[in-house]
């Protein structure tokens, strides 16, 4: 007998819940930080087994690296405000990266418009 074919989107449906919540959790808990008021989350990915989620966040703020840092030293406890959030037996781990769509798009539309 053939296995049945089971296509699952729950590491879609993780990663989207994780997004919604971090970014909850980063407007009511840094909500004052300068840095991180101006990160918008824009979109998430599940890996490994929903043990890992990568949020990728835009940002207005021209020193992305800066962003990029203080978003590193808040990862831990937004993971585990998280934690007392999700009802899952796990928690994924969470990565932030920078995605430069928007600037692509606009450099693209730049170099159409000169031709």
């Amino acid at each position: 007998m053939p296995k049945k074919q089971f296509n699952s989107n729950r590491g879609e449906r993780v990663a989207s819940k994780v997004q919604t919540l971090v970014a909850e959790i980063l407007r009511d808990n840094w909500g004052d930080d300068a840095l991180i008021s101006g990160v918008s989350l824009v979109g998430s990915v599940a890996h490994g087994g929903l043990q890992f989620v990568r949020l990728f966040y835009y940002t207005r703020n021209q020193d992305v690296n800066a962003v990029q840092k203080r978003l590193d030293e808040v990862t831990r406890m937004v993971r585990f405000e998280l934690a007392a959030r999700m009802n899952q037996k796990y928690v994924p781990d969470i990565k932030f990266q920078y995605d430069d769509t928007l600037e692509r798009a606009a450099r693209i539309d730049e170099l159409l418009n000169n031709l």
